[in-house]
């Protein structure tokens, strides 16, 4: 079998993200599960280099200037994604020797066509590793060092600081940097969290509880993922913390019919199936066929038979469903600026029209939702972003909009205040 060069096949997803647009987790997750025969190390190596890289661009990006008369900005995507990675290596990986690093990256820039560059890449990683310990960092305590120190662009830290205390945006900062083991929810339904836990480690795998949740683990020191037979037999679902008290507000009762409007992949909908105990019913929508098909690929793994997975656009309205449901969950699409530390490359992507778009799309959605609360039922409207505009004041003004839903609590999560990711979730009656 011909060895695979686990550094091109991180510059091929880096390329993938940056210069194609793929999500970060999708492009790893497709390249590793083409690569499933790898080693343990050389997939963790692949994963911690793509992963590193993307989190600290802009401070990679703004050590490369000090070196380069060629800007990272003016460079060829192929090199740039080279040259990157490699002096994420130089500074965070201190078992790797700076000079194969520097070969190899070299290397690579040949294998991919841009021979001519050799002698470019070489004299800018070989400058930045003989100085690395002397770059000139921007003054402390300025918003440019906090961009370049956290790798976040500057708009957004311009936005939390007018929202949060500086020791908040800073906590939250270092906290997505931080590595993290994947948290799962058990499947109660079919396995208990203690004969899971078992299980898991039977597997090899590392597992912590989670004092605050009941059906949660953190697990951590696994290979492949889908590998695991408790996966495999639908023992359990990765989910976040943060994401498993959408289930725990919305306190189903037996028997409950519950609409998840915007549900992919399906793991709050699966949630409260599996709260209902077999009984009632959820429908778990989405707008796009490979949406629902990611939801009901839960389902199956999952055994259970109270949930399906239905196509539906949320801002079209569905008169059947008036005044049916006994929960509505509306887990809209949002900035995803709670869970930077699981997807870096989002704080790349957005904007600030980005976010205005979307704090008026999650306002059309509930404009049509609410209507499938029975009289007596309830709302739960969350996102996984920490923007006001999207959370507290798009709250207000459904309440103000309907009179009729009264709010019955709100709560912002921020990063580092718990294991999980940064959240919002209000909750909402509807008067009988």
């Amino acid at each position: 079998m011909t060895k695979i060069n686990t550094r091109d096949l991180v510059v091929e997803i880096l390329l993938l993200v940056t210069r194609d647009g793929q999500y970060s987790h999708i492009a790893l997750n497709q390249v590793l599960g083409k690569y499933q025969y790898l080693d343990k190390s050389d997939r963790a190596f692949i994963t911690r280099v793509v992963e590193g890289t993307l989190e600290r661009m802009i401070e990679l990006d703004y050590i490369t200037d000090q070196f380069s008369k060629v800007k990272v900005k003016k460079m060829k995507p192929v090199i740039r994604a080279i040259i990157r990675s490699a002096v994420y290596q130089l500074k965070y990986m201190d078992s790797v020797p700076d000079r194969a690093v520097c070969s190899e990256a070299v290397k690579l820039a040949a294998s991919r066509g841009f021979g001519g560059l050799r002698g470019f890449v070489n004299g800018v990683l070989r400058s930045i590793a003989r100085n690395l310990d002397t770059v000139p960092y921007p003054e402390e305590g300025t918003l440019e060092y906090l961009s370049v120190v956290y790798s976040m662009p500057r708009w957004i830290l311009e936005q939390w600081l007018g929202c949060y205390s500086r020791e908040q945006v800073e906590r939250m900062l270092r906290n997505f940097l931080q590595e993290k083991p994947t948290s799962i929810r058990c499947n109660l339904h079919q396995i208990s969290k203690e004969e899971l836990k078992e299980k898991l480690i039977r597997e090899g795998v590392k597992v912590e509880d989670v004092p605050e949740l009941s059906c949660a683990l953190l697990i951590s020191g696994y290979d492949y993922l889908a590998a695991l037979p408790s996966f495999q037999e639908g023992d359990f679902q990765v989910q976040d913390i943060s994401s498993m008290l959408v289930a725990q507000r919305a306190d189903p009762k037996e028997g409950d019919y519950v609409i998840d409007v915007c549900a992919a992949p399906g793991g709050k909908a699966l949630h409260l199936a599996d709260m209902l105990a077999g009984t009632g019913m959820v429908e778990a929508r989405d707008i796009s066929d490979y949406k629902v098909e990611l939801i009901w690929d839960n389902i199956r793994r999952s055994g259970m038979e109270n949930i399906r997975a239905v196509r539906w656009d949320a801002t079209v309205p569905d008169e059947e469903s008036v005044e049916k449901a006994d929960i509505v969950i509306a887990d809209l699409p949002c900035s995803g600026l709670g869970v930077l530390g699981r997807k870096s490359d989002l704080k790349y992507r957005m904007t600030r029209e980005d976010e205005r778009e979307l704090a008026a799309l999650q306002r059309r959605i509930l404009s049509q939702v609410w209507r499938y609360v029975k009289p007596g039922g309830r709302l739960v409207y969350s996102t996984c972003t920490i923007n006001r505009e999207e959370n507290e004041e798009n709250a207000a003004w459904f309440q103000a909009e309907h009179p009729d839903f009264r709010l019955v609590s709100q709560e912002q999560i921020l990063p580092g205040q718990q294991a999980g990711d940064g959240f919002y979730i209000a909750l909402f009656d509807r008067k009988d």
